[in-house]
Order: C-alpha cells, then sequence, then structure tokens
C-alpha cells in the first residue's frame, strides 16, 4: 500500500468509530502522510447569543484534523496537549477548513501545526497539538 493510501486507510479506520465528527458534520477533504484538511460548516446550534461560534467547536475541528493527520502513518497516536489562539469569530454559516501539518516528529513526540480559515481564507485560529505515539498501529496490514 502506497503511504497516501495507507494514510486513507487510517483516517477511514478512525472514523469508523468517531461519532463526534460524524455529528458536527466534518469531513477529512485532505489526508496525506502527516497532513490533513477537514472541513467543517457553522451550524446554528455551535453558535452563542451573539451569532459567534464557540471556541470549543473549532477547537474541536483542529484537534480532529490534527489527529488524523498525526495518525497518517499507521502508528496510533493521542494529541496529548494543545493550545489554540483566537484570531478572529467565526459566524453562522461560515465553513471552515482545518489544515494540520507535522511541524517535528521524533520517535514517539510529535508536534502538529493546525491552522483554521474560513470560505474567504480569513485566518480564525492556531492550533498547536503534541502527539504521542502509542506504540501499536492505527490499522493492521497483511
Amino acid at each position: 500500500m502506497n503511504p497516501q493510501s495507507l494514510a486513507r486507510a487510517c483516517v477511514d479506520e478512525m472514523l469508523k468509530g468517531d461519532a463526534c465528527s460524524a455529528a458536527l458534520g466534518m469531513q477529512v477533504t485532505e489526508i496525506d502522510v502527516q497532513h490533513a484538511c477537514v472541513k467543517m460548516a457553522i451550524r446554528r446550534d455551535m453558535v452563542n447569543g451573539h451569532g459567534v461560534c464557540h471556541g470549543g467547536m473549532i477547537f474541536s475541528l483542529a484537534d480532529s484534523a490534527c489527529a488524523f493527520a498525526c495518525n497518517s502513518e499507521n502508528h496510533s497516536a493521542l494529541v496529548a496537549g494543545a493550545q489554540i489562539d483566537f484570531l478572529a469569530p467565526a459566524k453562522l454559516n461560515d465553513v471552515l477548513t482545518a489544515t494540520a501539518s507535522m511541524a517535528n516528529q521524533s520517535k514517539r513526540k510529535g508536534i502538529y501545526d493546525v491552522s483554521v480559515v474560513n470560505q474567504k481564507d480569513q485566518l480564525i485560529a492556531l492550533f498547536r497539538g503534541h502527539s504521542h505515539r502509542l506504540g501499536v498501529p492505527t490499522i493492521e496490514q497483511n
């Protein structure tokens, strides 16, 4: 299996048990080795009384993109820590794209940077996730 096909198979396996991403309407639009793009439309149930998206929704989107990227090489990994900076508000009906890329990877620890933009390419948030590999594969290969 080539690296991109393996990355897709790992994401598909992760999505099988991910009811949260499905409930939030997340879609993986790109996946490659140590890289993932995930989209999510901001719905009425995701905004506060000011019509601004709750930060937790944006964090969840960025965290999911980070998780898909750090599991893309068939090494089960967890996002063990993260920080996020909110730079602009996301609003009702915005379509957000979180793009995650590996910044550094050692044997078991990794750092992944995620940018979250809206459909106008306005930067909404910057997320930095710290991954920890568990030492088991995401999928079994024959």
